[in-house]
């Protein structure tokens, strides 16, 4: 690739708009532009001039196709640190390529994807990290997202990293000048002080990568899967988060025969929503086919919703799915909270195949009448100590409680899991897709599932990138190599090998060496105006 020449390509998105950019870069953009403006002004530096766009192709004549602004970036002032043009015309398609045809003709030359940026990595404007910030910024679809790319952009990953390359650099100096200079009584560092360096590097390097499972939720978004037998709300919940009426809604058992997706933000993370048909029996060829959908989209989702109706009691199917998502980031949604005064399990008698037995708990109560684990339970006065806890178990039991969901200003719960279990405690959450009560605390619970313990707030040099957490890994392996290497006594020029390539990652990361292919991998997924 040629740097010393001038390039050009429209800078805006293909399509129609109120304004598009042509943009030239290098030796002679400015002279390239000229012939085809007629200007108010000479161009200057950092300044918008106002002027025509002219037909020059026919000698002798000057036919003005347009009103256009010009702005006039002198190197090193500029994106790529070359002598940049834009050209700012009304967003007609036909225009746009005309200015390009002219600067074609005139010298120039088309850019490559991504060539005006990797301009300005070559000549040092942006490193590596800075120049993958900016595509994406481009390609954020929420403001979280943006303001972390922004980050990124402003140089927050690399700023991280320079002390930790520092140290490595600065241990590495140790020993090279141990074995250099040895005759020159340069006494050699003890094992305990290059362990001490080398956890001083592990550690913070540790800590970053870390970061790379919250980042990559945040750079690619998540798939959250709605599941339920029919008729529970999950379409009416789906809406209901999407905050249109995306799917169709009625009173009939399965009217939902395919899926039905939608993405949003929640806490700045996007999130692709997945509406599936109610799971149950089909009862028809179609209804089969959306079932089956309705499996593959639940055994793909990063997150899983199970609707349960709270109003009415659990169904084998309801037992199974949430069989089912035990071990699995899984909410679980009880629906139709208006409709009964909803009180959360005790335990998760909902998770047994068998229906619950109220009689052995209640002697005096048929099994014909089963009670509801999601209605209160006279039974709930007893207090707890006075209640088998196998016979809890196996019953619809419920935890004392005054207060209904429905009504409160959170409605967060934990199910806990079948008895024996090692998977961890299912939330559960009360929600009335009809009123949008719980609405909030199902959000803020999907929130908390994919951010664990973390808020949405911005952290300086996220891990986004999955390259990145590559070469991380790839220098933590080399770190922990050299590690061993000292506790096995091998001499210091093989020590030096290891963290070598400990240090050969990290160069990686920001650009300082990397490879042409690398390169043309990491601009060529970028528009060709940037």
């Amino acid at each position: 690739m040629n740097l010393d020449d001038t390039i050009v390509a429209i800078a805006t998105p293909p399509g129609r708009g109120g304004i598009g950019v042509v943009r030239l870069a290098g030796p002679d953009a400015r002279a390239i532009a000229a012939p085809m403006l007629r200007l108010k002004h000479e161009l200057e530096p950092g300044r918008a001039i106002f002027g025509e766009l002219i037909d020059t192709r026919q000698k002798g004549t000057s036919t003005r196709i347009d009103e256009v602004v010009v702005t006039f970036f002198q190197k090193p002032h500029s994106y790529t640190t070359d002598d940049v043009v834009e050209i700012s015309a009304h967003g007609s398609p036909v225009v746009l390529q005309h200015i390009v045809e002219l600067a074609l003709a005139a010298g120039a030359r088309l850019a490559e994807p991504g060539e005006f940026t990797m301009r300005a990595f070559l000549k040092g404007r942006l490193d590596l990290t800075q120049a993958e910030a900016v595509r994406d910024l481009i390609d954020s679809q929420t403001l979280f997202q943006a303001k972390v790319a922004a980050q990124q952009l402003e140089g927050a990953l690399s700023n991280r990293l320079k002390p930790i390359k520092q140290r490595l650099v600065d241990l590495i100096a140790v020993l090279e000048a141990g074995i250099d200079f040895a005759e020159d009584d340069i006494s050699i560092a003890p094992d305990a002080v290059i362990l001490d360096g080398i956890a001083e590097v592990r550690t913070p390097l540790e800590a970053l990568a870390a970061t790379f499972a919250y980042g990559k939720i945040v750079h690619e978004g998540l798939t959250l899967a709605i599941v339920g037998r029919p008729n529970v709300g999950k379409s009416s919940l789906f809406n209901r988060l999407v905050e249109s009426e995306r799917a169709i809604v009625t009173a009939q058992p399965g009217t939902t025969r395919d899926l039905v997706s939608e993405t949003v933000a929640i806490g700045g993370i996007p999130l692709k929503l997945v509406d599936t048909a109610g799971i149950r029996k089909a009862l028809d060829e179609a209804e089969s086919i959306g079932i089956k959908k309705s499996i593959e989209a639940f055994s793909d989702a990063d997150l899983v919703l199970v609707v349960l109706d709270a109003s009415d009691l659990p169904s084998d199917e309801d037992r199974d799915l949430l069989r089912q998502v035990e071990g699995r980031p899984a909410i679980v949604v009880a629906n139709k909270c208006d409709l009964t005064s909803f009180r959360p399990p005790l335990h998760s008698d909902v998770l047994h195949s068998e229906a619950p037995d109220a009689s052995a708990a209640h002697p005096d109560r048929s099994a014909a009448h089963p009670v509801n684990p999601y209605v209160p339970s006279s039974s709930s006065s007893l207090p707890q100590s006075s209640v088998n806890l196998r016979v809890l178990r196996g019953s619809s039991f419920l935890r004392q409680s005054s207060v209904n969901p429905c009504e409160s200003s959170s409605s967060s719960f934990s199910l806990a899991p079948n008895p024996g279990s090692t998977a961890s405690r299912l939330q559960i959450v009360a929600t009335s897709a009809l009123t949008g009560a719980g609405i909030p605390e199902l959000r803020a619970a999907i929130l908390q599932k994919v951010g664990g313990e973390r808020s949405p707030q911005l952290e300086s040099g996220l891990l986004t990138n999955a390259r990145h957490r590559k070469l991380i890994d790839d220098s933590l392996t080399a770190l922990a190599a050299a590690a061993h290497a000292v506790d096995a006594h091998v001499p210091h020029e093989m020590l030096l090998m290891d963290l070598y390539s400990a240090l050969r990652p990290l160069d990686q990361i920001t650009g300082a060496t990397t490879t042409d292919d690398i390169l043309n991998l990491i601009f060529g997924k970028f528009c060709i105006g940037k």
